[in-house]
Protein backbone atom coordinates (compact mmCIF):
# COMPACT_ATOMS: atom_id res chain seq x y z
CA UNK A 1 0.00 0.00 0.00
CA UNK A 2 3.06 2.28 -0.03
CA UNK A 3 2.94 3.18 3.66
CA UNK A 4 6.68 2.56 3.81
CA UNK A 5 7.12 5.60 1.55
CA UNK A 6 5.63 7.98 4.11
CA UNK A 7 8.39 10.18 5.58
CA UNK A 8 8.89 10.28 9.34
CA UNK A 9 8.20 13.36 11.44
CA UNK A 10 11.93 13.84 12.03
CA UNK A 11 12.65 13.56 8.32
CA UNK A 12 10.21 16.37 7.57
CA UNK A 13 11.58 18.46 10.44
CA UNK A 14 15.07 18.25 8.92
CA UNK A 15 13.91 19.68 5.60
CA UNK A 16 15.60 23.07 5.15
CA UNK A 17 12.29 24.82 4.36
CA UNK A 18 10.74 23.55 7.58
CA UNK A 19 13.86 24.56 9.53
CA UNK A 20 13.50 28.13 8.23
CA UNK A 21 9.79 28.18 9.07
CA UNK A 22 10.43 26.81 12.57
CA UNK A 23 12.47 29.92 13.33
CA UNK A 24 9.20 31.87 13.30
CA UNK A 25 6.79 29.25 14.68
CA UNK A 26 6.46 27.24 17.85
CA UNK A 27 8.16 23.82 17.43
CA UNK A 28 5.18 22.09 19.03
CA UNK A 29 2.90 23.73 16.47
CA UNK A 30 5.15 22.64 13.58
CA UNK A 31 5.23 19.05 14.85
CA UNK A 32 1.45 19.00 15.28
CA UNK A 33 0.95 20.18 11.69
CA UNK A 34 3.39 17.56 10.36
CA UNK A 35 1.56 14.81 12.20
CA UNK A 36 -1.82 16.09 10.97
CA UNK A 37 -0.70 16.18 7.34
CA UNK A 38 0.99 12.78 7.61
CA UNK A 39 -2.19 11.34 9.11
CA UNK A 40 -4.27 12.62 6.19
CA UNK A 41 -1.84 11.24 3.63
CA UNK A 42 -1.73 7.90 5.45
CA UNK A 43 -5.54 7.68 5.15
CA UNK A 44 -5.27 8.32 1.43
CA UNK A 45 -2.65 5.61 1.05
CA UNK A 46 -4.89 3.10 2.84
CA UNK A 47 -8.33 3.94 1.49
CA UNK A 48 -7.59 5.39 -1.97
CA UNK A 49 -4.66 3.17 -2.96
CA UNK A 50 -2.51 6.20 -3.68
CA UNK A 51 0.89 5.31 -5.18
CA UNK A 52 3.67 7.77 -4.38
CA UNK A 53 7.42 7.42 -3.96
CA UNK A 54 9.08 8.63 -0.77
CA UNK A 55 10.45 11.87 -2.21
CA UNK A 56 7.06 12.82 -3.70
CA UNK A 57 5.35 12.01 -0.41
CA UNK A 58 7.81 14.16 1.48
CA UNK A 59 7.35 17.06 -0.97
CA UNK A 60 3.61 16.91 -0.53
CA UNK A 61 3.85 16.83 3.27
CA UNK A 62 6.31 19.71 3.38
CA UNK A 63 4.19 21.76 0.97
CA UNK A 64 0.98 21.25 2.93
CA UNK A 65 2.66 21.95 6.26
CA UNK A 66 4.17 25.20 4.95
CA UNK A 67 0.78 26.31 3.60
CA UNK A 68 -0.95 25.48 6.87
CA UNK A 69 1.63 27.34 8.94
CA UNK A 70 1.42 30.39 6.66
CA UNK A 71 -2.36 30.46 7.10
CA UNK A 72 -2.00 30.23 10.87
CA UNK A 73 0.55 33.05 11.03
CA UNK A 74 -1.03 35.44 8.54
CA UNK A 75 -4.68 34.68 9.22
CA UNK A 76 -7.39 34.05 6.67
CA UNK A 77 -9.14 37.43 6.70
CA UNK A 78 -8.10 39.27 3.54
CA UNK A 79 -8.85 42.45 1.69
CA UNK A 80 -11.38 42.07 -1.14
CA UNK A 81 -12.04 44.46 -4.00
CA UNK A 82 -15.82 44.49 -4.41
CA UNK A 83 -16.78 44.56 -8.07
CA UNK A 84 -20.25 43.11 -7.52
CA UNK A 85 -22.17 46.37 -7.29
CA UNK A 86 -23.74 45.23 -3.99
CA UNK A 87 -22.99 48.05 -1.57
CA UNK A 88 -23.80 46.32 1.74
CA UNK A 89 -22.44 42.88 0.87
CA UNK A 90 -22.92 40.77 4.01
CA UNK A 91 -20.32 38.19 2.91
CA UNK A 92 -17.78 40.99 2.47
CA UNK A 93 -18.33 42.59 5.88
CA UNK A 94 -21.04 45.10 4.98
CA UNK A 95 -20.09 48.76 5.46
CA UNK A 96 -16.49 49.75 4.69
CA UNK A 97 -15.24 52.38 7.09
CA UNK A 98 -13.68 55.78 6.47
CA UNK A 99 -9.92 56.18 6.79
CA UNK A 100 -10.56 58.79 9.47
CA UNK A 101 -12.61 56.26 11.44
CA UNK A 102 -9.77 53.76 11.29
CA UNK A 103 -7.16 56.36 12.30
CA UNK A 104 -9.26 57.45 15.28
CA UNK A 105 -9.87 53.84 16.36
CA UNK A 106 -6.20 52.90 15.93
CA UNK A 107 -5.05 55.85 18.01
CA UNK A 108 -7.34 54.81 20.87
CA UNK A 109 -6.61 51.10 20.46
CA UNK A 110 -2.88 51.51 20.96
CA UNK A 111 -3.30 53.34 24.27
CA UNK A 112 -5.32 53.32 27.44
CA UNK A 113 -8.65 55.17 27.31
CA UNK A 114 -11.30 56.50 29.67
CA UNK A 115 -13.62 53.68 28.55
CA UNK A 116 -15.16 53.30 32.00
CA UNK A 117 -13.65 56.25 33.85
CA UNK A 118 -15.23 59.61 34.63
CA UNK A 119 -12.26 61.94 34.13
CA UNK A 120 -14.01 64.75 36.04
CA UNK A 121 -14.54 62.81 39.26
CA UNK A 122 -11.87 60.15 38.83
CA UNK A 123 -14.47 57.50 39.61
CA UNK A 124 -15.80 54.61 37.57
CA UNK A 125 -17.94 55.65 34.62
CA UNK A 126 -19.98 53.85 31.97
CA UNK A 127 -18.77 52.75 28.55
CA UNK A 128 -22.21 53.55 27.18
CA UNK A 129 -22.00 57.28 27.94
CA UNK A 130 -19.56 57.94 25.09
CA UNK A 131 -22.14 57.34 22.37
CA UNK A 132 -25.39 58.21 24.10
CA UNK A 133 -25.28 61.98 23.76
CA UNK A 134 -24.47 61.78 20.03
CA UNK A 135 -27.27 59.31 19.32
CA UNK A 136 -29.75 61.34 21.37
CA UNK A 137 -28.91 64.49 19.40
CA UNK A 138 -29.10 62.75 16.03
CA UNK A 139 -32.34 60.84 16.60
CA UNK A 140 -34.31 62.96 19.06
CA UNK A 141 -34.54 60.03 21.50
CA UNK A 142 -34.44 60.45 25.26
CA UNK A 143 -31.72 57.84 25.74
CA UNK A 144 -29.58 55.37 23.79
CA UNK A 145 -27.62 52.16 24.27
CA UNK A 146 -25.25 50.22 21.99
CA UNK A 147 -24.64 46.45 21.95
CA UNK A 148 -22.78 44.17 19.55
CA UNK A 149 -25.38 43.75 16.77
CA UNK A 150 -29.05 44.32 16.05
CA UNK A 151 -30.10 40.76 16.92
CA UNK A 152 -28.50 41.35 20.33
CA UNK A 153 -30.36 44.65 20.60
CA UNK A 154 -33.72 42.97 19.96
CA UNK A 155 -32.80 40.19 22.40
CA UNK A 156 -31.93 42.66 25.16
CA UNK A 157 -35.03 44.79 24.61
CA UNK A 158 -37.39 41.82 24.71
CA UNK A 159 -35.69 40.24 27.70
CA UNK A 160 -35.76 43.53 29.61
CA UNK A 161 -39.35 44.46 28.83
CA UNK A 162 -41.16 41.16 28.37
CA UNK A 163 -39.50 38.16 30.02
CA UNK A 164 -42.16 35.51 30.74
CA UNK A 165 -44.80 37.79 29.25
CA UNK A 166 -46.45 38.17 25.85
CA UNK A 167 -45.32 40.29 22.92
CA UNK A 168 -47.70 40.79 20.00
CA UNK A 169 -46.27 40.91 16.47
CA UNK A 170 -47.84 40.74 13.02
CA UNK A 171 -47.65 37.32 11.41
CA UNK A 172 -46.38 39.02 8.24
CA UNK A 173 -43.37 40.40 10.13
CA UNK A 174 -41.94 37.16 11.50
CA UNK A 175 -38.86 37.60 9.38
CA UNK A 176 -35.66 35.61 9.02
CA UNK A 177 -32.80 38.03 9.48
CA UNK A 178 -30.27 35.83 7.68
CA UNK A 179 -28.23 32.74 8.42
CA UNK A 180 -31.40 31.08 9.79
CA UNK A 181 -31.73 33.63 12.62
CA UNK A 182 -35.43 34.29 12.95
CA UNK A 183 -37.55 36.67 15.02
CA UNK A 184 -39.51 33.83 16.73
CA UNK A 185 -36.27 32.13 17.83
CA UNK A 186 -34.80 35.39 19.15
CA UNK A 187 -38.03 36.05 21.01
CA UNK A 188 -37.92 32.58 22.51
CA UNK A 189 -34.32 33.07 23.65
CA UNK A 190 -35.29 36.37 25.27
CA UNK A 191 -37.89 34.64 27.44
CA UNK A 192 -40.76 36.57 25.86
CA UNK A 193 -43.86 34.75 24.64
CA UNK A 194 -44.74 35.29 20.99
CA UNK A 195 -48.34 36.13 20.12
CA UNK A 196 -49.07 36.33 16.40
CA UNK A 197 -51.56 38.87 15.09
CA UNK A 198 -53.34 38.91 11.75
CA UNK A 199 -52.39 36.84 8.71
CA UNK A 200 -49.31 36.58 6.52
CA UNK A 201 -50.50 39.23 4.09
CA UNK A 202 -53.00 41.29 6.10
CA UNK A 203 -52.86 42.62 9.64
CA UNK A 204 -55.15 45.31 11.10
CA UNK A 205 -54.97 47.35 14.29
CA UNK A 206 -57.93 45.29 15.54
CA UNK A 207 -55.73 42.17 15.32
CA UNK A 208 -53.30 43.70 17.81
CA UNK A 209 -56.06 45.02 20.05
CA UNK A 210 -57.91 41.70 20.07
CA UNK A 211 -54.83 39.84 21.32
CA UNK A 212 -54.03 42.15 24.25
CA UNK A 213 -54.44 40.45 27.62
CA UNK A 214 -53.32 41.15 31.18
CA UNK A 215 -50.12 39.22 30.34
CA UNK A 216 -49.21 41.41 27.36
CA UNK A 217 -45.93 43.26 27.90
CA UNK A 218 -45.32 45.01 24.56
CA UNK A 219 -46.28 45.45 20.92
CA UNK A 220 -43.52 44.71 18.38
CA UNK A 221 -43.23 46.03 14.83
CA UNK A 222 -40.53 44.47 12.65
CA UNK A 223 -39.61 46.48 9.57
CA UNK A 224 -39.44 44.08 6.62
CA UNK A 225 -36.24 45.61 5.31
CA UNK A 226 -35.08 42.46 3.50
CA UNK A 227 -38.30 41.60 1.62
CA UNK A 228 -41.65 43.06 0.63
CA UNK A 229 -45.18 41.66 0.57
CA UNK A 230 -46.90 43.20 -2.45
CA UNK A 231 -50.38 42.94 -3.88
CA UNK A 232 -53.29 42.05 -1.58
CA UNK A 233 -51.63 43.12 1.67
CA UNK A 234 -52.08 45.38 4.67
CA UNK A 235 -49.87 46.35 7.61
CA UNK A 236 -50.62 48.63 10.53
CA UNK A 237 -49.05 52.12 10.27
CA UNK A 238 -46.59 52.86 13.06
CA UNK A 239 -48.50 55.85 14.36
CA UNK A 240 -51.65 53.73 14.79
CA UNK A 241 -49.71 51.03 16.61
CA UNK A 242 -48.07 53.64 18.84
CA UNK A 243 -51.49 55.15 19.62
CA UNK A 244 -52.82 51.73 20.61
CA UNK A 245 -49.78 51.18 22.82
CA UNK A 246 -50.33 54.49 24.62
CA UNK A 247 -54.01 53.77 25.17
CA UNK A 248 -53.18 50.39 26.73
CA UNK A 249 -50.05 51.60 28.56
CA UNK A 250 -47.90 49.16 26.56
CA UNK A 251 -44.49 50.01 25.08
CA UNK A 252 -44.20 49.77 21.29
CA UNK A 253 -40.90 48.38 19.99
CA UNK A 254 -39.73 48.92 16.41
CA UNK A 255 -37.03 46.63 15.02
CA UNK A 256 -35.92 48.80 12.12
CA UNK A 257 -33.13 46.44 11.05
CA UNK A 258 -30.90 48.33 8.64
CA UNK A 259 -32.03 51.66 10.01
CA UNK A 260 -30.96 54.96 8.47
CA UNK A 261 -30.47 58.39 9.99
CA UNK A 262 -30.78 59.99 6.55
CA UNK A 263 -33.71 60.03 4.11
CA UNK A 264 -32.18 58.79 0.84
CA UNK A 265 -35.24 59.35 -1.35
CA UNK A 266 -33.90 62.68 -2.77
CA UNK A 267 -31.15 60.61 -4.43
CA UNK A 268 -33.51 58.21 -6.17
CA UNK A 269 -33.89 55.50 -3.53
CA UNK A 270 -37.29 54.34 -2.34
CA UNK A 271 -38.66 55.91 0.82
CA UNK A 272 -37.64 54.14 4.01
CA UNK A 273 -38.57 55.42 7.49
CA UNK A 274 -35.64 56.94 9.33
CA UNK A 275 -34.94 56.30 13.01
CA UNK A 276 -36.06 59.82 13.88
CA UNK A 277 -39.36 59.39 12.02
CA UNK A 278 -40.12 56.16 13.88
CA UNK A 279 -39.65 57.96 17.19
CA UNK A 280 -41.80 60.86 15.99
CA UNK A 281 -44.56 58.36 15.17
CA UNK A 282 -44.63 57.62 18.91
CA UNK A 283 -42.61 54.39 19.04
CA UNK A 284 -41.05 53.87 22.48
CA UNK A 285 -37.95 51.87 21.50
CA UNK A 286 -36.22 51.55 18.12
CA UNK A 287 -33.41 49.10 17.33
CA UNK A 288 -31.17 49.15 14.23
CA UNK A 289 -27.77 48.09 12.90
CA UNK A 290 -24.57 50.11 12.91
CA UNK A 291 -22.93 48.50 9.88
CA UNK A 292 -25.71 48.84 7.31
CA UNK A 293 -27.26 52.11 6.14
CA UNK A 294 -25.61 53.99 8.99
CA UNK A 295 -22.24 53.09 7.46
CA UNK A 296 -20.37 52.32 10.67
CA UNK A 297 -18.98 49.26 12.49
CA UNK A 298 -21.04 46.22 13.47
CA UNK A 299 -23.25 47.26 16.37
CA UNK A 300 -26.83 47.08 17.58
CA UNK A 301 -28.21 50.51 18.48
CA UNK A 302 -31.16 51.02 20.82
CA UNK A 303 -32.82 54.43 21.14
CA UNK A 304 -36.01 55.50 22.87
CA UNK A 305 -37.62 56.37 26.19
CA UNK A 306 -35.18 56.93 29.04
CA UNK A 307 -37.05 54.87 31.62
CA UNK A 308 -37.09 51.81 29.36
CA UNK A 309 -33.45 52.07 28.33
CA UNK A 310 -32.27 52.65 31.91
CA UNK A 311 -33.89 49.31 32.75
CA UNK A 312 -31.94 47.66 29.93
CA UNK A 313 -28.70 49.08 31.30
CA UNK A 314 -29.36 47.22 34.56
CA UNK A 315 -30.02 43.90 32.82
CA UNK A 316 -27.22 41.39 33.53
CA UNK A 317 -27.55 40.18 29.93
CA UNK A 318 -26.03 43.48 28.79
CA UNK A 319 -22.56 42.42 29.94
CA UNK A 320 -22.62 39.48 27.52
CA UNK A 321 -23.70 41.76 24.66
CA UNK A 322 -21.55 44.81 25.30
CA UNK A 323 -19.25 46.46 22.78
CA UNK A 324 -15.53 47.08 23.19
CA UNK A 325 -13.56 50.33 22.95
CA UNK A 326 -12.72 49.79 19.25
CA UNK A 327 -16.38 49.56 18.27
CA UNK A 328 -17.23 52.58 20.39
CA UNK A 329 -14.41 54.58 18.81
CA UNK A 330 -15.41 53.57 15.27
CA UNK A 331 -19.05 54.42 15.89
CA UNK A 332 -18.08 57.74 17.48
CA UNK A 333 -16.04 58.65 14.40
CA UNK A 334 -18.89 57.65 12.08
CA UNK A 335 -21.54 59.57 13.99
CA UNK A 336 -19.32 62.65 14.01
CA UNK A 337 -19.92 62.98 10.26
CA UNK A 338 -23.66 63.05 10.86
CA UNK A 339 -23.13 65.68 13.55
CA UNK A 340 -21.07 67.72 11.05
CA UNK A 341 -23.96 67.50 8.59
CA UNK A 342 -22.12 66.02 5.58
CA UNK A 343 -22.44 62.22 5.84
CA UNK A 344 -23.41 61.72 2.18
CA UNK A 345 -20.05 63.06 1.04
CA UNK A 346 -17.91 61.31 3.65
CA UNK A 347 -19.54 58.03 4.78
CA UNK A 348 -18.56 55.41 2.13
CA UNK A 349 -21.90 53.58 2.13
CA UNK A 350 -23.88 56.78 1.60
CA UNK A 351 -21.41 57.99 -0.99
CA UNK A 352 -21.80 54.77 -3.00
CA UNK A 353 -25.59 54.72 -2.70
CA UNK A 354 -26.02 58.30 -3.87
CA UNK A 355 -23.28 58.46 -6.50
CA UNK A 356 -24.30 60.31 -9.67
CA UNK A 357 -24.81 58.13 -12.73
CA UNK A 358 -22.50 60.30 -14.85
CA UNK A 359 -19.68 59.84 -12.33
CA UNK A 360 -20.16 56.07 -12.46
CA UNK A 361 -20.06 56.14 -16.24
CA UNK A 362 -16.79 58.07 -16.23
CA UNK A 363 -15.35 55.67 -13.70
CA UNK A 364 -16.33 52.70 -15.87
CA UNK A 365 -14.69 54.23 -18.96
CA UNK A 366 -11.55 54.83 -16.93
CA UNK A 367 -11.46 51.17 -15.86
CA UNK A 368 -12.15 49.98 -19.41
CA UNK A 369 -9.28 52.07 -20.77
CA UNK A 370 -6.88 50.81 -18.10
CA UNK A 371 -7.80 47.16 -18.75
CA UNK A 372 -7.31 47.69 -22.49
CA UNK A 373 -3.82 49.08 -21.85
CA UNK A 374 -2.87 46.10 -19.71
CA UNK A 375 -4.20 43.60 -22.25
CA UNK A 376 -2.52 45.11 -25.32
CA UNK A 377 0.13 42.39 -25.36
CA UNK A 378 -2.31 39.61 -24.48
CA UNK A 379 -2.19 37.07 -27.30
CA UNK A 380 -5.54 35.45 -26.54
CA UNK A 381 -8.80 36.83 -27.87
CA UNK A 382 -11.12 38.92 -25.72
CA UNK A 383 -13.94 41.44 -25.89
CA UNK A 384 -14.18 44.50 -23.66
CA UNK A 385 -16.89 47.13 -23.27
CA UNK A 386 -18.60 49.51 -20.83
CA UNK A 387 -22.13 48.38 -19.94
CA UNK A 388 -25.00 49.60 -17.79
CA UNK A 389 -25.54 47.62 -14.59
CA UNK A 390 -28.27 47.02 -12.06
CA UNK A 391 -26.60 47.40 -8.69
CA UNK A 392 -28.06 46.54 -5.30
CA UNK A 393 -28.12 48.07 -1.83
CA UNK A 394 -27.72 44.67 -0.09
CA UNK A 395 -27.43 44.01 3.63
CA UNK A 396 -31.14 43.29 4.02
CA UNK A 397 -32.07 46.82 2.91
CA UNK A 398 -34.20 48.07 -0.01
CA UNK A 399 -34.98 44.55 -1.31
CA UNK A 400 -36.72 45.75 -4.48
CA UNK A 401 -34.42 48.68 -5.19
CA UNK A 402 -32.33 48.67 -8.36
CA UNK A 403 -29.47 51.16 -8.53
CA UNK A 404 -28.72 52.07 -12.17
CA UNK A 405 -24.98 52.03 -12.62
CA UNK A 406 -22.11 51.21 -14.95
CA UNK A 407 -19.45 48.57 -15.18
CA UNK A 408 -16.94 46.90 -17.47
CA UNK A 409 -17.70 43.60 -19.17
CA UNK A 410 -14.77 41.49 -20.35
CA UNK A 411 -14.99 38.12 -22.05
CA UNK A 412 -12.29 35.61 -22.92
CA UNK A 413 -12.48 32.38 -24.87
CA UNK A 414 -12.88 30.08 -21.85
CA UNK A 415 -15.10 29.41 -18.86
CA UNK A 416 -15.36 32.69 -16.87
CA UNK A 417 -15.80 30.74 -13.62
CA UNK A 418 -12.18 29.62 -13.87
CA UNK A 419 -10.92 33.19 -14.13
CA UNK A 420 -13.33 34.43 -11.46
CA UNK A 421 -11.90 31.86 -9.06
CA UNK A 422 -8.34 32.90 -9.90
CA UNK A 423 -9.27 36.54 -9.25
CA UNK A 424 -10.56 35.54 -5.82
CA UNK A 425 -7.16 34.00 -5.10
CA UNK A 426 -5.23 37.17 -5.93
CA UNK A 427 -3.84 39.51 -3.28
CA UNK A 428 -6.02 41.45 -2.74
CA UNK A 429 -8.88 39.21 -3.80
CA UNK A 430 -11.36 40.43 -6.43
CA UNK A 431 -15.05 39.56 -6.35
CA UNK A 432 -17.26 40.27 -9.34
CA UNK A 433 -20.33 39.09 -11.22
CA UNK A 434 -20.57 36.68 -14.14
CA UNK A 435 -23.15 37.73 -16.69
CA UNK A 436 -23.90 35.93 -19.96
CA UNK A 437 -20.51 34.24 -20.06
CA UNK A 438 -18.54 37.41 -19.28
CA UNK A 439 -16.86 38.91 -16.23
CA UNK A 440 -18.62 42.06 -15.04
CA UNK A 441 -16.86 44.62 -12.86
CA UNK A 442 -19.38 47.07 -11.38
CA UNK A 443 -17.55 50.28 -10.50
CA UNK A 444 -20.01 51.58 -7.87
CA UNK A 445 -18.42 49.46 -5.13
CA UNK A 446 -14.78 49.96 -6.14
CA UNK A 447 -13.23 52.37 -3.65
CA UNK A 448 -10.60 55.06 -4.20
CA UNK A 449 -7.49 53.62 -5.84
CA UNK A 450 -9.07 50.23 -6.54
CA UNK A 451 -9.97 50.92 -10.17
CA UNK A 452 -6.24 51.25 -10.86
CA UNK A 453 -5.55 47.90 -9.16
CA UNK A 454 -8.06 45.82 -11.15
CA UNK A 455 -6.20 45.63 -14.52
CA UNK A 456 -2.97 44.27 -13.02
CA UNK A 457 -4.81 41.72 -10.91
CA UNK A 458 -6.82 40.66 -13.95
CA UNK A 459 -3.72 40.18 -16.06
CA UNK A 460 -2.00 38.16 -13.33
CA UNK A 461 -5.08 35.99 -12.91
CA UNK A 462 -5.16 35.43 -16.70
CA UNK A 463 -1.53 34.29 -16.75
CA UNK A 464 -2.07 31.89 -13.89
CA UNK A 465 -5.24 30.54 -15.52
CA UNK A 466 -3.63 29.66 -18.85
CA UNK A 467 -0.35 28.36 -17.40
Amino acid sequence: MGLKNLPSVDEVLRDSRIVVKEAHCSRDLVVDEIRRVLGGLREEFIHKNILMDRESAKERVVGEVLQALDRLRTGTLRRVLNGTGVVLHTNLGRAPLMAETLDYSLDLARSYTNLELDLDTGKRGSRYQHLESMLVKLTGAEAALVVNNNAAAVLLVLNSLAQDREVIVSRGQLVEIGGSFRIPEIMSLSGAILVEAGTTNKTYISDYAGNITENTAALLAVHTSNYRIVGFSQEVPLDELASLGRSKNLPVIQDLGSGSLLDLSPWGLDYEPTVTECLQFGVDVVTFSGDKLLGGPQAGIIVGKRALIEGMKKNHLLRALRVDKITIAALEATLRHYIDGNPRQTVPVLEMLTCEKADLQNKAHQLCSLIEDFLQDWEGGYSLRVVETQDKVGGGAYPLQVLPGFGVEVQFGFDPEILARQLRLQEPAVLLRIQEGALLFSVRTLRDGEVEMIPGLLLEALRETVN
